[in-house]
């Protein structure tokens, strides 16, 4: 990396906030058991101090980037890079009266990315360094198997992961009940004996149908269920919890923004992993508060997709679980960056040679897709 100087406190200012909007299409139209899409977008920040540039970004609405430039940057501009707990303090209270959960905190995640990758690059070491490995890669599942696919593609997707050595995977279940027994099948025929099996309703069920399915998918050994009924209902996840097979773990927290969301969840027993998305829950720093919660509980954590952005912060969190190698994410991830970590074993691990997150964008690739 060089022989570079320390950076001190005072001498990076922000300089420029960049904000860019893509929207990716599917490579063929997806469901889950509550929502239908065909694209994706991303809204990515570049922050530059000096002659570095971090980058940061979320997935969600592109209204999230002119929320970032009308009132994230004059925040930023100006302040030292370094200092990022003050940072998202500061847009933490910026966006009081607007809300914290939804797009403000997806908004302050792009940034604080951002933010801690600038700072790593400044510091010329890799995220994973910066923040303290406790562990050297992080095991991933593979994720799709959406309720758009035919039998066949359902099959091909889950099966070719466990062939590259990804020994977890996980389909969405829930928007056809009745046949989902069926289909749960069809992925075990598909991925063999020794796979684990994840199934995840997005919330699609009712209490009694969570119950019965648990049972019926007790057959299949399936170790996960993601979401059973609505995240918001916690006593529903905490009697399914409390009912399911003792091998299933119930787990939800992808909607998680704030420290509130996850301490309620974790208060009412209604998880056996908590998941968190620092694309969500404003970012890097939102991700290692959530993480520290999970701790207080002996509870793992599981990031929720962008699996480019979790990697080095997962490897800083010593009960992390698992990245979600989330089909979408990790295509659009490799067609737009340099340096996105593919899965070696049914594991991610960083690239220490190379500083911040390791990822450069590709900008010519992803300027075909600018919204």
């Amino acid at each position: 990396m060089g022989n570079l100087q320390p950076i001190r406190s005072g001498e990076a200012p922000v300089t420029r906030l960049e904000v860019s909007v893509f929207r990716v299409p599917t490579s063929s139209p997806e469901s889950d058991g509550t929502f239908e899409w065909d694209s994706t977008t991303m809204v990515l920040v570049e922050l530059t101090a000096g002659s570095t540039t971090g980058i940061g970004y979320t997935y969600g609405h592109a209204c999230i980037a002119q929320l970032i430039r009308a009132t994230f940057t004059p925040l930023i501009i100006g302040r030292d890079a370094l200092d990022i707990e003050s940072a998202w303090h500061r847009m933490v209270h910026a966006i009081r009266n607007n809300g914290r959960p939804g797009i403000c905190s997806m908004a302050i995640a792009a940034v604080d990315a951002a933010l801690w990758d600038l700072k790593a690059r400044l510091l010329g070491m890799p995220l994973a360094k910066l923040l303290g490995m406790a562990r050297e890669d992080v095991p991933v599942y593979g994720s799709g198997g959406f309720t758009s696919y035919d039998d066949a593609q359902l099959q091909a997707q889950l099966g070719d992961w466990v062939r590259e050595g990804i020994g977890m995977v996980k389909m969405k279940i829930g928007r056809e009940p009745e046949r989902d027994p069926a289909r749960v099948t069809l992925a075990r025929e598909a991925i063999g004996e020794r796979a684990e099996l994840f199934v995840d309703a997005n919330g699609a069920y009712t209490r009694k149908q969570a119950l019965a399915m648990a049972e019926r998918f007790r057959e299949q050994r399936v170790t996960w269920f993601e979401e059973p009924v609505s995240s918001d209902d916690l006593e529903g996840l905490r009697l399914i919890r409390d009912r399911a097979p003792a091998r299933m773990a119930i787990t939800a927290g992808e909607y998680g923004y704030d420290d509130y969301y996850f301490r309620r969840m974790l208060e009412a027993g209604a998880v056996d992993i908590l998941q968190a998305d620092a694309t969500r829950c404003a970012g890097i720093t939102g991700f290692l508060r959530a993480a520290a919660l999970a701790a207080a509980w002996n509870m793992p954590l599981s990031a929720h997709t962008a699996p480019a952005l979790h990697l080095h912060v997962c490897c800083a969190v010593p009960n992390c679980h698992s990245i979600e190698h989330f089909h979408d994410h990790a295509r659009i991830e490799q067609m737009f960056f340099d340096g996105a970590s593919t899965p070696v074993d049914g594991k991610l691990a960083p690239d220490l040679g190379r500083p911040g997150m390791g990822l450069e964008l590709k900008r010519a690739d992803a300027l075909r897709y600018a919204a």
